[in-house]
């Protein structure tokens, strides 16, 4: 009953989660190429920093910004922060449920560290925390006042966090929580920074005041960082369905590259909309595509391209390996405590299931580290090795 319960809160908890991403980033993307899109016009009010027009679902639409506001502040103002606050709280509770809860099996991994339930989601809340603080320390500091010494700090504070969750937690977890400390970055960044600002700025402008510039930039800035960020969170929280990118040995490189690729997607699409041209928006694309080459060549390349040593295990040998370190979970009737049917529905129980789900045994336990979960069962390397030579033969 517990793993039904269990199961029904994460796949409830992912519903949502995905519902207010996508409201989240789709919003924050509109209002970016919103800004980039806006273009001064003859007749203007000096106030006005631009304006666009767009067509969709049959009408028209006006957009203007003002550099401070207009004349007369309107009965009805929208505010954009209830998707950012509860994209991350569905988040970290999905991450609850999956990673606290479930800690033995998707957390911990005791070849890699071996260490309490308590210590492990100790760790994990304590980097969350520590990455926004560090992360908000770096753009107070003086290396804040410039964009590109700015960004190097950033990208160095999250590859610095991959390499160490991968110290700690299992492959998959550490993936997982660089993702997780980027969105914790990015809705900070909304709680603490950008809407508290911007209701100083309107709180002012409705007493008769003059608000303070620095605010507005200073939001703009964030704002900025959290739609470079957008992209490379999104691919860390489905990396969980392709065991082959947090397998990968370093995977903290992975995270790093996609960080990089992510930022590299977007930055085309920032310049478009700003109306760049040649060189500013001609380079993304293919160093996008080397970015993916490297990144194949790391998660798979290399074992594909290592061969084996020409020795056949043998059926008995192979069935041998499965049982001992598979058949706990993928069994008709499962004797592992996680589990009360076998996950995906593969059953390894015999020689022509091993067969038949050969592809999957390959990207999951040859390709990459990531079964049996947290290595629970201990399988070696040479085993994984052995477990190649026969698939390979079939």
């Amino acid at each position: 009953m517990e793993i039904i319960i269990q199961d029904w809160l994460s796949l409830l908890l992912r519903w949502l989660h995905i519902i207010t991403a996508i409201a989240w980033i789709g919003g924050s993307l509109f209002f970016i190429w919103l800004d980039l899109s806006l273009r001064r016009r003859d007749g203007m009010d000096k106030n006005v920093q631009g304006e666009t027009w767009m067509v969709h679902g049959g009408g028209f639409y006006h957009a203007q910004k003002w550099l401070v506001a207009p004349k007369d502040m309107p009965k009805e103002l929208h505010w954009f922060k209830y998707e950012s606050y509860f994209t991350w709280l569905s988040g970290f509770a999905l991450m609850a449920v999956i990673y606290y809860w479930g800690a033995e099996t998707f957390l911990i991994d005791r070849s890699v560290m071996d260490m309490s339930t308590g210590v492990a989601v100790g760790l994990s809340l304590a980097g969350l925390a520590a990455g926004w603080v560090v992360y908000d320390l770096l753009c107070r500091s003086p290396l804040g006042k410039n964009t590109g010494t700015l960004a190097v700090s950033v990208f160095v504070l999250l590859v610095i966090a991959a390499w160490g969750y991968g110290q700690v937690f299992s492959a998959r977890a550490a993936f997982v929580h660089v993702g997780a400390m980027i969105g914790t970055i990015m809705t900070a960044n909304v709680f603490f920074i950008i809407i508290p600002n911007q209701k100083i700025v309107v709180a002012d402008l409705t007493a008769g005041k003059a608000p303070d510039p620095s605010l507005g930039k200073q939001a703009k800035q964030r704002s900025i960082h959290n739609n470079y960020l957008t992209l490379p969170v999104l691919f860390m929280m489905m990396s969980n369905h392709y065991p082959f990118t947090y397998s990968a040995e370093p995977n903290w490189l992975v995270a790093a590259l996609v960080i990089i690729l992510g930022g590299v997607i977007r930055d085309y699409f920032n310049a478009s909309h700003a109306g760049g041209i040649g060189i500013r928006v001609r380079f993304q694309w293919p160093l996008a595509a080397a970015l993916v080459v490297a990144l194949v060549f790391i998660t798979g390349g290399k074992t594909l391209l290592s061969g084996n040593s020409g020795t056949v295990t043998s059926d008995t040998r192979a069935v041998e390996i499965v049982t001992t370190h598979c058949v706990s979970c993928h069994a008709s009737k499962p004797t592992s405590e996680f589990f009360d049917s076998p996950p995906l529905d593969v059953v390894l129980e015999t020689q022509a299931d091993m067969l038949k789900f050969a592809p999957r045994i390959y990207a999951q336990t040859v390709l990459s580290t990531a079964m049996p979960l947290g290595n629970e069962t201990g399988m070696s390397q040479s085993e994984r090795d052995e477990l190649r030579s026969w698939l390979d033969a079939q």
